[in-house]
């Protein structure tokens, strides 16, 4: 490792690294581009569930449209009168590719409903042709009549209008948030930049990259993947960048020559880092085995951001750094002989020994709170109804609302049954099923049939989840029939999420916890960090609810938060531990288990803190998209890395780990009897000139 890091800051070699890298990665990025792909009516539908097969079918049929819109004429005041029928029947004859299109009057009168064909099998096509139908229907119109488009093409159009420009946004947002926050955090008009780069650079470098590889292996990704990816590298690539900057503001208060203190920082850094980013890409990786074709993209995609960004930092951040002196920390310039962050009173040595002083306490109290945020988790609703899905609601949301005012609530999307068998046995099969509107036969081609059956109750309700249910049961005595429809969708997609939970949230657990295990070379202290870990989780899952049902009136948790929240929130969270005992453990070895914690503290304190407020605020910018699931995944984040941040890490662990002593490292010992000499240590690690001895405690 010395012989990595001593070449990694020589003056030429650091030149050739920066130019090579940055002018590599930019050159990849502008040359090769992102990957692209068709996306397909399935990746969003968990693999071998009922619905998914029934797609797969529709498929086969020799004029399989893409999806179907759903036009709504309506007025407010009175009934629709025969002319009016008339001049929005000629309307629909303009619309493309509809040809002569029946209409359905209301029983009230109020409104007619027709179902158009849209013929686009990707969400780009989807969109443009929403929009044309939109256009259409909305020119010319008798006065007092709107026309609305609802029905699944218009939700995945205006589903996709939210990510219209979105990677861009969310790019230019996180990239804001960090650039402000690592110039409070250096108080530096100069240091801010370079992290800033690198970082952002690995991030364009990370989403080339990431997407090649999916490709390569046939894995889906939607879009939202790059934009969660950005996010990622972002506050990840910071936070290990804000560790090796503190670690070597510190070492340049030991070392006259900038390049040996840099050397040292990049070798103690490493460990943490190197950890860090290891167990990070387990818990990842663990996204491989969702049900979900979109959530294993983004597992993947995702652990091949937080190599690149290991990687960069790790590697041309302390090349860049190093070209210059010491004047990029202006005007808090390091000089040596000066108070190493260990040595010091710091606030955060502070608020260690007031932990030291009463640390049974500081336990108690810590987890009676924890406990407390996390009492609210049994009063979770999770699944979120369609309509309950945006921030603001769109047309194809309202449009929705106003056809269940005079149409049954499932005729704008009603039930596919895709079958081989008799189409007209599946129908009357359907029309005996409680909670059934109606059932008819609407294309057949190539052994393949497809039936609507409009379900009665109300959407995203248990009504109608129940219906789907009993129509799936009905269908059993007839096989090869198969059930999507949005209300199929959401309960295969609920019972795929619950599956998903069971079998990733264990796994994720047992390979932190052989990650840290390995790196501590220790049994105890990974078990408690862990479950310090899962402890924050449940706080800020229940914080998080409270939040989200008594202050923004959100009906139910989105089924995919839980896992995503949890395996980001671990696999993060147990970073600052990480980074916080790793530093302790280094520090027991001349001062023992319980002095050791208290100067591991006060030397990360700063840091941890810093890289947890700007993760938390990083993920938080999720937000600026109006889809309420990246709203959700941001805030549960958000706040359980300000928990693990502020008070895990400072309180809880440091407490647990005074009353354990050395205990806390069973079975390896570290305290200084067993350590030889700090000038050994010291010798051990340097490289050329004498150093200046830090100043005593």
């Amino acid at each position: 490792m010395r012989s990595v890091t001593d070449r990694i800051t020589l003056k030429w070699w650091a030149v050739a690294i920066v130019i090579l890298a940055l002018g590599g990665a930019m050159g990849v990025v502008s040359v090769v581009g992102e990957a692209t792909r068709t996306a397909s009516a399935t990746d969003a539908l968990p693999i071998g569930s009922d619905s998914a097969q029934a797609v797969e079918m529709r498929e086969q049929l020799p004029e399989s449209e893409g999806s179907t819109a759903v036009i709504v004429f309506s007025t407010e005041s009175g009934q629709l009168s025969s002319s009016a029928v008339s001049a929005i029947e000629a309307r629909l004859a303009e619309v493309p590719g509809a040809g002569r299109v029946p209409v359905q009057r209301s029983e009230d009168g109020t409104a007619v409903l027709a179902v158009v064909p849209v013929d686009a099998n990707d969400a780009t096509a989807t969109a443009e042709a929403v929009k044309q139908i939109r256009a259409t229907v909305k020119a010319d119109l008798p006065d007092g009549v709107t026309a609305q488009v609802t029905g699944p093409a218009a939700v995945q159009a205006d589903l996709a209008a939210v990510f219209s420009g979105a990677n861009t946004r969310l790019l230019i947002a996180t990239a804001s948030v960090v650039a402000l926050l690592l110039v409070i955090t250096y108080r530096s008009p100069i240091l801010w930049i370079f992290p800033l780069i690198v970082v952002g650079v690995a991030d364009r470098l990370a989403a080339v990259l990431a997407t090649h590889t999916l490709a390569a292996f046939n894995v889906v990704w939607d879009e939202s993947t790059i934009g969660i990816l950005s996010v990622l590298v972002f506050g990840a690539g910071t936070d290990y960048a804000l560790l090796l900057i503190s670690r070597y503001r510190d070492e340049l208060r030991r070392h006259h020559d900038r390049r040996e203190a840099m050397s040292l920082a990049l070798r103690r850094t490493a460990e943490a880092v190197l950890s860090s980013s290891v167990t990070v890409v387990l818990g990842l990786l663990t996204l491989l085995l969702s049900l979900f074709p979109a959530t294993r993209g983004l597992g993947l995609a995702c652990a091949v951001g937080i190599v690149v960004a290991a990687a960069f930092v790790l590697v041309v951040l302390p090349a860049a750094l190093v070209i210059f002196d010491r004047w990029i920390f202006w005007p808090r310039i390091p000089r040596e002989g000066q108070a190493a962050l260990a040595d010091g009173q710091s606030l955060w040595r502070k608020v260690g020994d007031r932990v030291a002083a009463h640390p049974k306490r500081v336990i108690s109290i810590t987890l009676i709170g924890l406990a407390v945020l996390a009492a609210g988790i049994p009063s979770i609703d999770t699944g979120l109804k369609t309509s309950d899905q945006f921030l603001q609601k769109p047309e194809a949301i309202a449009a929705s609302e106003r056809l269940a005012r005079s149409f049954p609530a499932g005729a704008a999307d009603p039930a596919i049954i895709m079958t081989t068998n008799d189409p007209e046995a599946v129908a009357a099969a359907a029309k005996g099923v409680e909670g059934i509107a109606g059932a008819r036969l609407v294309n057949q081609g190539n052994g393949v049939a497809e039936v609507d059956a409009v379900i009665e109750a109300a959407p995203g309700s248990e009504a109608a989840a129940d219906t789907v249910v009993a129509l799936r049961a009905a269908l059993t005595g007839l096989p090869e029939s198969h059930v999507a429809g949005t209300e199929a969708v959401a309960l295969d997609q609920a019972e795929a999420s619950k599956r998903d939970r069971l079998v990733i949230f264990p796994l994720v657990l047992a390979l932190v916890l052989l990650a840290l295990v390995v790196l501590l070379r220790s049994v105890l202290a990974p078990i408690v960090l862990v479950a310090t870990v899962v402890a924050t989780y449940l706080a800020s899952i229940g914080a998080s609810w409270w939040i989200f049902s008594t202050v923004f009136n959100f009906t139910a948790l989105d089924d995919g938060a839980p896992l995503f929240a949890f395996v980001f929130l671990v696999a993060l969270g147990v970073d600052y531990n990480i980074f916080l005992v790793t530093r302790a453990r280094e520090e027991a070895r001349q001062h023992g288990s319980r002095e050791g914690m208290l100067r591991g503290l006060a030397a990360t304190g700063g840091v941890i803190t810093s890289a947890g407020i700007l993760l938390a605020a990083v993920f938080a910018v999720l937000g600026v998209l109006p889809l309420v699931v990246l709203a959700q995944i941001g805030v549960i984040i958000c706040i359980g890395v300000l928990l693990d941040t502020l008070v895990v890490r400072t309180l809880l662990v440091p407490a647990i780990a005074i009353v354990l002593g050395d205990r806390f490292w069973w079975p390896r010992r570290v305290s200084a009897p067993e350590a030889p000499p700090a000038a050994e240590l010291e010798e051990s690690d340097r490289v050329g000139a004498p150093t200046t001895p830090s100043p005593s405690h």
